[in-house]
């Protein structure tokens, strides 16, 4: 019998764990340090899931002279305090175990820098139910450097890579799980589909507008959506098996 596991490559922030005002808390710190505006709540928000370079400066307005030096103060922040503000959203950690019992390969693929990203998931002890862990690099003022391959898309594809490396994948049918455009658009730009989750920090209609898939509401609906994918890609391979002549 012809079985499928749908490899699925997950974002972070928004997405696996909710920043709890850690990532924003510590944004505003930096700002505020710096004596530079502090943008409003839902500013802040928005600044939860692109680079960070490019929220400071894009959503902030932080001066190009000042973002090495906000960066740094942000990321001092982050590791003192904002870790362990941040918690899972409710029901992931079951569902990671979920996969990960049923061979599923998982990885995930942030824009945070790739050892951040690391500690963020080991601190909540979910580190070890994924085959690869992808993010950007460690110098984000590298990062903000429009030449450097530190975008969505090129964390999605090196993920997609390491899944490729699983005995049970079939990367070409993996689907990408996220909370933002990015997201979307990172997968896409991959030639894989996004499905979009309803509790992270997208505006209203900004994940349907990015062209995400389908956007559910709650990991027992993404559980479902991800087994409806399986028999799906089982159909499709039992009908490619059919002969074109063959009488049905």
């Amino acid at each position: 019998m012809t079985h499928t596991t749908v490899p699925l490559i997950f974002d972070l922030d928004g997405t696996l764990v909710d920043p709890a005002g850690g990532i924003t808390g510590g944004i505003a710190a930096a700002l505020a340090e710096l004596g530079l505006p502090v943008p409003g709540p839902a500013q802040l928000d928005a600044m939860i899931g692109p680079k960070l370079s490019h929220a400071l400066t894009a959503i902030a307005g932080v001066p190009a002279h000042q973002l090495e030096r906000a960066i740094t103060i942000y990321r001092a922040h982050y590791v003192s305090s904002g870790i362990a503000q941040s918690q899972l959203y409710p029901g992931i950690r079951e569902l990671l175990e979920t996969f990960a019992a049923a061979g599923r390969p998982v990885g995930v693929a942030t824009q945070k820098p790739e050892n951040l990203a690391r500690v963020v998931l080991e601190h909540h002890g979910i580190a070890h139910l994924f085959d690869t862990i992808r993010g950007s690099a460690p110098d984000e003022m590298a990062a903000a450097d429009a030449s450097a391959p530190a975008g969505k898309a090129e964390i999605v594809a090196a993920a997609l890579a390491d899944l490729e490396q699983q005995a049970a994948a079939h990367p070409g049918q993996a689907v990408m799980v996220g909370d933002r455009a990015q997201d979307v658009a990172g997968a896409a730009a991959n030639g894989l589909e996004c499905i979009g989750v309803g509790w992270g920090f997208a505006l209203d209609g900004e994940l349907r507008e990015a062209g995400a898939a389908e956007i559910v509401h709650s990991t027992e609906a993404l559980h479902e959506s991800v087994l409806r994918r399986d028999a799906a890609d089982v159909d499709d391979a039992a009908r490619s098996e059919v002969p074109a002549n063959a009488h049905v």
